[in-house]
């Protein structure tokens, strides 16, 4: 098979080229079939438990999907006239936003108060041009006492408020073209508001936002990261390589590597996400390290005076199976993504193991294909005794035992501190400081309230149950206890209704703002109200139709995946010790993302170890010696674990994106082990004793080590420059795992291996 391969790309060229160029095409096609989702439902199963419950309660309750106007006078006043026919006409314009089902803002707020034996129900402020000091007054007397706007419509300190737009988006896979819709529109309502307002301060949040978010991030990494990666392969090639010609075929075998990806990944049925838009960074990366290999061995070759054909087909026989032991292991690193209960890292581990499979055949049929076709010109060398990679192995050699000792301690004192990081995903910190989006939150957080939510279902089990006098009483407990909690700032609550209602039936009395003591006066208190309020601002959003259950909204402080289903669990073992036969179901955004970090971590452990067996017992089979595969598991495992220790240091956080991290490195730095140990073994088996296996290992495969490492190196530092930190952060632990694992590779393996290897061995075996 090998002799034929060589025989066909230096033989029959223009045929290989065909057959390659005829594959991707029909594949590349597909291609056109791609489109892009932001949404956050992109990250969650369709069985999803959390994703079922929010569902659940969506079809139950109006849905809250939604896109906020922060609004924050320069003055720092909202209750001024001026201010408030701002929020006023706001407030009536965003009914205009595409698909918005209800508006909510202090202006209005549908006020209750008492009128002789009537109740009376209208907006906070009715006529914004009549508001006089009185009437100013009064509207920030009950909009500054009133729980159901305090710190969620407006701020403790009434300097900054929020319209709130809930929108009813059209039940389908694909939202994305109406979140742009509603964005788009918002944005230029702010506009239209901020040129007649400039020294107001106008900021945009809320769920529609952080999917416009998902969006925009991915269309700019895509736009921005490919070309800089790009660019800088090209650099880092033509400095490395010192050839136009290998620079050029190297480039060609990226592109139609990742052609031939995304083009089955279109005709699949795949979309780009923030997850899946890398996987063209990824797989240009990857394919850069065969290349490299076949192209420096082909070079060194021609430079000692063979001629090109011979070259490649040496170059070929001596890393055919290094080549393809990488490339297998590396995509089974990468399809151990499949363990993740994320689809969107599903999906990125699926098309990057395919990039990976489609860029080993392409190096190994058309890459030297076109190395034959084009001209080299290679300035021949003699055989340099001491070059640089020569000088480090005698330097190594020497210092072995010391090197022993050094790295051992940096291999066990890096892994110790790898349980100091905690599963801990933030969905808001996904976005960097940098970011409007970002921005906008933090500010909402600083002045008025968290982002977080959590939506308690509280069911009677039985029609008109709410308005019981028991299950008011219990909801009221409820909404007592954990509003003295610190990580709550606001809960909107029926009970404040009530509340409310039985006051003002009661001539305003403030001694009567309790629950009322019977149901049927509940149940009328409810009737009149809801038979008051205009359209769009029913109760819809807190009361089922039958009024057997109830929605209670809790806001929080933007607390971490840990934070947050330790919250939800402090609720459930309230209810379970004050009230344990009350049926409760809590759901929100938040907590998906919060459990679904937690279980996908656990998946990703699983995934590691069943990637770890794999390659492990694919290296022994590969080089047919048990005791180099067991060594050579250490140099595998040990940059992960100084990189996640190193982590620890640093950040400290994991989140969905590190969790496959390990698996994905696992794959990648086994190229620089299986290269180095098929070389040492190559010189064993032909009678060298281990230090000359070693001089041979770092003179003949040392340089290219490094080059792949750093174009490795830098392929996913380039991660690091997108603003979506699931990727940046991806990108940075993964860059400095694979240093490390050229670290451990160059400074402890070979130590190592003059410490365990002093069999001797048989001659025989001439292929690497």
């Amino acid at each position: 098979m090998q002799k034929l391969l060589q025989q066909a790309v230096t033989r029959y060229t223009w045929s290989v080229l065909l057959l390659s160029l005829c594959l991707i095409a029909l594949c590349g096609f597909g291609a056109s079939k791609l489109y892009f989702r932001g949404d956050y439902k992109i990250f969650f199963g369709h069985s999803n438990p959390q994703l079922l419950a929010f569902e659940s309660m969506q079809k139950t309750f109006n849905k809250n999907d939604n896109i906020g106007i922060v609004v924050a006078p320069e003055d720092g006043d909202v209750f001024t006239a001026e201010n408030l026919t701002l929020l006023w006409n706001l407030t009536e314009d965003a009914w205009q936003i595409p698909y918005s089902s209800r508006v909510d803002s202090i202006t209005n707020f549908q006020h209750t108060q008492a009128e002789q034996d009537d109740l009376l129900v209208e907006p906070l402020v009715l006529e914004p041009e009549e508001l006089d000091a009185e009437k100013l007054q009064h509207v920030k007397q009950v909009a500054l006492n009133e729980p159901v706007l305090l710190k969620k419509l407006i701020s403790e300190a009434g300097d900054v408020a929020m319209v709130n737009i809930t929108v009813q988006l059209p039940d389908k896979v694909d939202q994305t073209a109406e979140v742009q819709e509603i964005v788009s529109f918002t944005r230029d309502l702010v506009k239209k508001y901020q040129n007649q307002y400039p020294t107001a301060q106008f900021r945009l949040i809320g769920v529609v936002m952080m999917n416009n978010g998902f969006y925009e991030e991915s269309q700019k990494d895509a736009s921005s990261l490919i070309p800089g990666m790009f660019v800088a392969i090209i650099l880092m090639l033509a400095l490395l390589l010192r050839s136009v010609t290998a620079t050029l075929c190297t480039l060609l075998i990226i592109i139609v590597s990742n052609v031939t990806t995304l083009g089955i990944a279109g005709w699949a049925g795949y979309y780009l996400s923030t997850a899946t838009v890398n996987v063209p960074i990824i797989v240009m990366t990857l394919a850069v390290a065969d290349c490299v290999h076949i192209a420096s061995s082909m070079l060194f070759d021609m430079q000692q005076g063979s001629t090109k054909a011979d070259a490649i087909k040496h170059s070929l026989r001596l890393n055919m199976k290094p080549v393809f032991i990488t490339s297998i292991t590396t995509a089974i690193g990468f399809l151990t993504f499949n363990f993740s209960d994320v689809p969107p890292l599903q999906d990125l581990g699926n098309l990057v193991a395919l990039g990976v499979v489609f860029a080993w055949i392409f190096s190994i049929t058309l890459f030297p294909a076109l190395l034959m076709m084009l001209p080299i010109k290679v300035k021949p060398q003699s055989n340099q005794k001491n070059g640089a990679m020569e000088k480090f192995a005698e330097w190594v050699i020497k210092q072995q035992k010391t090197l022993l000792i050094v790295m051992g301690i940096v291999i066990i004192g890096g892994t110790a501190l790898t349980p100091l990081n905690s599963v801990n995903d933030i969905p808001l910190e996904y976005f960097d400081t940098s970011l409007k989006f970002r921005q906008d939150n933090d500010f909402m957080q600083a002045r008025l309230s968290g982002m977080t939510l959590i939506d308690l279902e509280l069911d009677s089990e039985r029609a008109s149950g709410v308005n019981s006098p028991q299950f008011l009483e219990m909801a009221e407990d409820f909404s007592n206890w954990v509003r003295s909690q610190s990580e709550l700032d606001h809960l909107a609550t029926l009970t404040d209704i009530f509340k409310r209602l039985n006051k003002n039936m009661h001539g305003d009395d403030d001694s009567w703002y309790r629950l009322p003591e019977q149901q049927d006066l509940a149940a009328q208190y409810l009737l009149m109200y809801e038979m008051s309020l205009p359209y769009g601002l029913d109760l819809n959003n807190q009361l089922n139709i039958d009024k057997s259950a109830m929605r209670m909204t809790l806001t929080l402080k933007n607390l971490g995946s840990h934070e947050l289903t330790g919250f939800e669990q402090k609720i459930r073992d309230w209810f379970t010790t004050h009230y344990p036969e009350q049926k409760i179901e809590m759901s929100s955004v938040a907590l998906m993302f919060a459990h679904i970090g937690e279980r996908n971590m656990a998946s990703m452990l699983l995934g590691t170890s069943v990637a770890a067996i794999l390659i492990s017992v694919l290296l022994i089979f590969a080089l047919k010696d048990l005791r180099l595969g067991l060594i050579s598991l250490i140099p595998n495992l040990a940059p992960a674990g100084i990189g996640f220790g190193l982590w620890a240091l640093y950040n400290g956080n994991i989140n969905l994106g590190l969790s496959v991290v390990t698996s994905m490195c696992l794959g990648i730095v086994v190229d620089d082990t299986v290269h180095f140990l098929s070389k040492y073994q190559y010189s064993r088996r032909q009678g060298n004793n281990a230090e000359d296996a070693i001089r041979y290992a770092f003179s003949s495969v040392g340089r290219a080590l490094w080059i792949t490492t750093l174009v490795l190196f830098v392929g996913f530092m380039v991660l690091t420059l997108s603003a979506f930190t699931l990727n940046s952060y991806l990108g940075l632990l993964t860059a400095v795992i694979i240093l490390l694992a050229l670290v451990v590779d160059f400074l402890f393996l070979p130590a190592f291996l003059l410490l365990l290897d002093k069999r001797v061995y048989q001659e025989g075996n001439s292929h690497a």
